[in-house]
């Protein structure tokens, strides 16, 4: 499947969709860095891998930008999460998921595990989940509160799926959302694009890599 965006075209391709939003953008935010955290959602190789049968070709694209979000959230010594969207080989946990996908990211298989360009540090925490929401049945909810976030960065894929689950079920519990249209991905630009626009109405605020690493900077 070739990707809708490329290395050469992502930034300009960025800005022409957070243009298309501002007429429905619904706050200007500004990320606070001292109470933020980024959520760095199913980066793994059962997504990443173009012989999967779920291969999320955008994912592959913007794999350098969730790797630059990641450095520069080290650097500010603020929080990375990673999760993993894992099953049971004996598909207990699949529910309507087995029926409605091919193929299953079983738990423990190579497939399952992050990227290595964003291998997660011993001290990171990594949420494992069976539903698109991070938040859903995991224990993500309990390590925010611990760590005091209250803005929240949203990076990885799918962007339609898990990505806008999460950040919708963030903000029905309260965070400032910041998802960043340059460092999430799907299979076109179209859901990509569709996505953007329901986050921007009511969820977050779609924002940049840069945009992102600046803040964090200026908490320093």
């Amino acid at each position: 499947m070739e990707s809708y965006i490329t290395q050469e075209n992502l930034r300009a391709k960025t800005l022409l969709w957070i243009k298309g939003l501002r007429p429905y953008d619904r706050r200007e935010m500004r990320l606070n860095g001292a109470e933020s955290a980024l959520l760095v959602i199913d980066m793994q190789r059962f997504f990443l891998d173009p012989a999967s049968p779920t291969f999320t070709c955008g994912g592959v694209v913007v794999l350098p930008r969730v790797k630059s979000l990641v450095a520069a959230f080290r650097r500010a010594r603020r929080p990375v999460i990673f999760t993993r969207h894992v099953h049971h080989p004996s598909g207990l946990d699949a529910g309507i998921m087995g029926w409605w996908w091919d193929g299953m990211c079983l738990e423990g298989s190579p497939e399952s595990e992050i990227h290595p360009d964003l291998a997660p540090l011993p001290a990171e925490k990594v949420v494992l989940k069976h539903r698109y929401s991070a938040f859903f049945d995991t224990d993500l909810g309990t390590i925010l509160r611990c760590l005091n976030v209250k803005d929240l960065v949203v990076a990885g894929v799918m962007t339609n799926l898990c990505c806008e689950s999460t950040a919708r079920d963030a903000y029905f519990r309260d965070y400032r959302v910041f998802f960043c249209a340059d460092a999430t991905a799907t299979i076109c630009e179209e859901m990509h694009v569709a996505s953007l626009l329901n986050l921007a109405y009511g969820f977050a605020r779609v924002t940049t890599v840069d945009a992102v690493a600046r803040h964090l900077r200026r908490s320093d």
